[in-house]
């Protein structure tokens, strides 16, 4: 990750860190002095930051709080995703989960705040 995408991402994780879990995911590969190829990270795509945020559910689900994964891809002011970061996000957006792309610890916290909403919306109107 870039040095400027390292620096909102530790920012975003701190604006984040009373809403949600976050971890660094750092994917890629590397190989070691004996010639093994390692492949770090979740899997190719995945968002930078993976974690969860933890959401109530209504009534008719006996009210326990369920953790709802997360992922939050960091950009630049010119940073764009990859298809494989945009197949991740929407993959994780269909499941349930909550993807997005933030270019600031604003964007983060606006995007993360409101997917929060909508899920308790959706399931409050079930």
């Amino acid at each position: 990750m870039a040095k400027e995408e390292t620096n909102i991402s530790n920012r975003v994780r701190l604006k984040l860190s009373r809403l949600c879990r976050t971890f660094r995911n750092n994917v890629g590969l590397f190989t070691t002095i004996s010639g093994d190829k390692i492949r770090t990270g979740l899997c190719k795509g995945s968002s930078d930051l993976i974690g969860w945020t933890t959401v109530e559910v209504t009534p008719d689900m006996v009210g326990k709080k369920v953790a709802i994964f997360m992922g939050i891809e960091i950009k630049s002011s010119k940073g764009r995703m990859s298809k494989a970061q945009i197949k991740f996000a929407e993959n994780v957006n269909d499941a349930g989960g909550i993807a997005f792309m933030a270019r600031s610890p604003e964007e983060a916290e606006e995007k993360l705040t409101s997917r929060i909403k909508d899920l308790q919306n959706a399931r409050s109107n079930r």
